[in-house]
């Protein structure tokens, strides 16, 4: 199975600790991000290929997985130390480096999670109809993604703004921003790659929400909604040591 790890950020959130190394390196617990998501993936996932992007203190990441000898894995890098390209335009970048046709795994090198990515990716591969699944819950916050009764992407809102986007919008608005199901997104999404041979349009960087937005109306992207989801975004200082704590139970 393929996975796309996003490691190419520039961590501002985690200053000063990433004036000195990006942000996949900082440590939770006596271990990287990086590290911690690369054994989750062996525990979890069958003949995984990973892809890391890089562009933040690259170097020091192919550094630590080359100490590693790649964990055993095989481990590409996509280079965006010229220009970060966001999570589309990094997303178009790598798809070629992976050796095979197969969905790709997405997943944020910050996010600690009681997911089983295993499981998600198969749960993903049995329906070939759907060409995007996307971890979402009822968590709190400002910016929604929007679904119909089928848990098909109708659109996307800002509930402060009253903003209301995706191609699907007129639907949205027919039917009532209340009526539909207002879930977050996780973070943690699969695409295959029909959809990605949808962005031959997109150049350079680019938001890989406002692709799906712009694509929903042509292509199943649907809602994976989980109830009982345990999700950390390890984006702030104040964040890791709420982090170590949840690394001890998703360990135990």
């Amino acid at each position: 199975m393929n996975i796309f790890i996003l490691a190419a950020g520039l961590g501002t959130r985690l200053k000063p600790l990433t004036d000195t190394m990006p942000k996949a390196l900082v440590p939770v617990g006596g271990r990287p991000l990086l590290q911690l998501l690369i054994e989750k993936i062996k525990q979890q996932c069958d003949q995984p290929e990973i892809v890391i992007n890089i562009h933040h203190f690259g170097q020091q990441i192919i550094d630590f997985v080359e100490a590693h000898h790649s964990f055993g894995l095989p481990i590409r890098f996509s280079d965006e130390r010229d220009m970060l390209l966001e999570t589309g335009g990094g997303l178009k970048q790598a798809a070629s480096l992976f050796g095979n046709d197969d969905p790709i795994l997405i997943h944020n090198v910050d996010i600690l999670s009681n997911v089983d990515l295993g499981a998600f990716y198969q749960q993903h591969v049995s329906d070939p109809d759907v060409a995007a699944t996307l971890i979402v819950s009822e968590r709190k916050t400002k910016r929604y993604l929007l679904f119909d009764d089928t848990n098909r992407l109708v659109g996307w809102t800002n509930i402060e703004t009253g903003e209301v986007k995706g191609a699907r919008v007129q639907e949205v608005q027919r039917s009532r921003v209340q009526e539909v199901q207002k879930l977050a997104f996780s973070g943690i999404h699969i695409v295959s790659k029909s959809l990605i041979g949808m962005m031959d349009e997109w150049e350079g960087k680019f938001p890989i929400m406002d692709f799906y937005l712009s694509v929903c109306d042509q292509a199943i992207i649907r809602a994976d909604i989980r109830s009982d989801l345990k999700l950390l975004d390890v984006g702030k200082l104040d964040s890791l040591a709420q982090a170590e704590e949840m690394v001890k139970t998703l360990d135990s």
